[in-house]
C-alpha cells in the first residue's frame, strides 16, 4: 500500500520537476494536499512560478484545469455558474462555472470582493455547490490552488478566517538559488517544457490512494502530541485565536500523507513537526500588541512546536 503511494508521489514529483526547477519540498506539499483532497494557498511575490506549478500539477494528472482571474468585478456566478433561460425548451438550464473541474486556480484571490470569495466557501468545505436552491456535487479529486501577493495590498480584500481555515496549507515558493536559477534559464532556453508535459497519473488513482491514507497508523502518543500542539495555540498569550478543530484534523491527515509518500505505514512526530508550519499559522490570529512587537504566527507556531513535549507514556500496546 505505502509502496504504491510512494511510487505515485515519486512519479508525480519527477514529472513536475521537468517544469519547476528545485522546490522539491513545495512540490511534495502539493502532493500531500492532493492525497488529502485539501486546498493550498500559495502566497508569494509575482514571477516565482505559482501559476506554472498549478498547471504542471494538472498536466501531470491529465485532469481538468480551470483558472479564475480574481478581480473586484468578479461575481459569485462567474465562479459557481448560473441558470440561463432556454427559449427552445422554455426552461432554465444550468451553465456550470469554472468550479466544476479537478484543479481550480484562483489567481490573486485577495483581489476578489468578499462576496465573490464567499462563493468558494461551500465548494472548498463540502465539495458541492448550491445554486438556485439545487445542490450539485463537484468532481473528484477537487483541489483549489489560490495565489496571492503578500507585498501589494492596494485594492485587495484580505481573506477572512473562515476562508483561510478551509485551506489545508499555506506555502511560499521563495526565490531560487543561483545554481537553480541558472538551471531554469537552460531549461527554458527553447520550447517551454509545460507544452510537452504529459500525464503520469490519473484523477481516479488519486481518489483511490486518498482513501488508503486513512489506514496509515497514528500511535496514541502522536495523536496526543497533535492535540497538545493545537491546544497550545489556543492558550498562547500572543495569539487572539488559535487553530480550529479543522486544523487538528488537517495536521492529523497531512501527517499520514507525509508518512505514506515516505514509504512508511506509520506516522512519526517528525511528520507532525514538518506539517505544523504549513497547516497552522494561517489559522491563527496574532494579538495586535504582539504584532506591534514583531511577533508573527509563523514564529509563534515554530516556538510551540519546539517547546511542546511528546508524551511517550501514551504509546499504544
Amino acid at each position: 500500500m505505502t509502496t504504491e503511494i510512494q511510487q505515485f508521489a515519486e512519479c508525480l514529483r519527477t514529472n513536475i520537476q521537468k517544469v519547476i526547477v528545485g522546490k522539491r519540498e513545495v512540490i511534495d506539499t502539493l502532493i500531500i494536499a492532493l492525497l488529502c483532497e485539501g486546498h493550498v494557498l500559495i502566497e508569494d511575490v509575482p514571477g516565482v512560478g505559482k501559476t506554472m506549478l498549478a498547471r504542471a500539477l494538472a498536466a501531470s494528472l491529465g485532469s481538468d484545469f480551470r483558472r479564475i482571474q480574481c478581480t473586484p468585478d468578479l461575481l459569485p456566478s462567474d465562479i459557481t455558474g448560473v441558470s440561463i433561460f432556454n427559449q427552445e425548451t422554455r426552461r432554465f438550464q444550468f451553465a456550470p462555472g469554472p468550479v466544476f473541474t479537478n484543479i481550480l486556480l484562483a489567481d490573486e484571490i485577495n483581489r476578489a470582493t468578499p462576496r465573490a470569495q464567499a462563493a468558494l466557501l461551500e465548494c472548498m468545505g463540502e465539495r458541492q455547490i448550491t445554486v438556485d436552491g439545487e445542490t450539485r456535487p463537484l468532481l473528484r479529486p477537487f483541489l483549489v490552488l489560490a495565489t496571492q501577493n503578500p507585498i501589494e495590498f492596494e485594492g485587495t480584500f484580505p481573506l477572512p478566517e473562515a476562508q483561510l481555515d478551509r485551506f489545508l496549507f499555506r506555502v511560499r515558493l521563495g526565490y531560487l538559488s543561483p545554481d537553480e536559477e541558472e538551471a531554469m534559464l537552460v531549461a527554458l532556453a527553447g520550447r517551454h517544457p509545460i507544452e510537452q508535459l504529459g500525464a503520469v497519473a490519473s484523477g481516479a488513482e488519486v481518489v483511490k490512494l486518498a482513501e488508503l491514507i486513512w489506514s496509515i497508523r497514528v500511535d496514541r502518543s502522536v495523536r496526543r502530541y497533535i492535540v497538545a500542539l493545537i491546544h497550545a495555540t489556543r492558550h498562547h498569550p500572543d495569539l487572539a485565536l488559535g487553530a480550529s478543530p479543522r486544523g487538528s484534523l488537517a495536521l492529523y491527515r497531512a501527517s499520514q500523507a507525509r508518512a505514506a509518500i515516505a514509504g512508511r505505514n506509520f506516522v512519526l512526530p517528525d511528520d507532525v513537526q514538518a506539517i505544523a508550519p504549513l497547516a497552522l499559522p494561517h489559522r491563527c490570529i496574532v494579538r495586535p500588541e504582539s504584532a506591534l512587537r514583531g511577533r508573527s504566527a509563523d514564529e509563534i507556531i515554530a516556538q510551540i512546536v519546539e517547546s511542546t513535549p511528546l508524551d511517550l507514556g501514551a504509546v499504544d500496546e
